[in-house]
């Protein structure tokens, strides 16, 4: 029987992927770009009440790296998430979706 078919076990065995790793990316505003290379972006999302089903507002915190310090306060960024670069930094600068005016 030498028509056989490979199983998938063989086939990733060779440590090949199916493609790149989709990396995970929020979309929040700028509320902070006092520090070097850093700023801090607030990332807002609704969930819904288990007992009420009113849709709250819940927002986090986050610190991004901006290589070229070119977001400012109020911008509207979207941020993609990386390894480690510091203690409380593991996002970075994807792109600026709109300036503040």
């Amino acid at each position: 029987m030498s028509d056989q078919i490979p199983s998938a076990e063989s086939a990733h065995a060779g440590g090949q992927t199916d493609g790149p790793a989709r990396t995970r990316t929020l979309t929040g505003q700028v509320i902070s770009d006092k520090m070097d290379k850093t700023m801090t972006v607030l990332v807002e999302r609704r969930v819904k009440h288990p007992l009420y089903k009113k849709y709250i507002r819940r927002s986090t915190k986050l610190h991004a790296h901006d290589e070229e310090n070119a977001c400012r306060v109020g911008d509207l960024v979207s941020i993609e998430q990386c390894r480690p670069l510091s203690k409380s930094k593991s996002w970075r600068l994807h792109e600026i979706i709109e300036r503040a005016r």
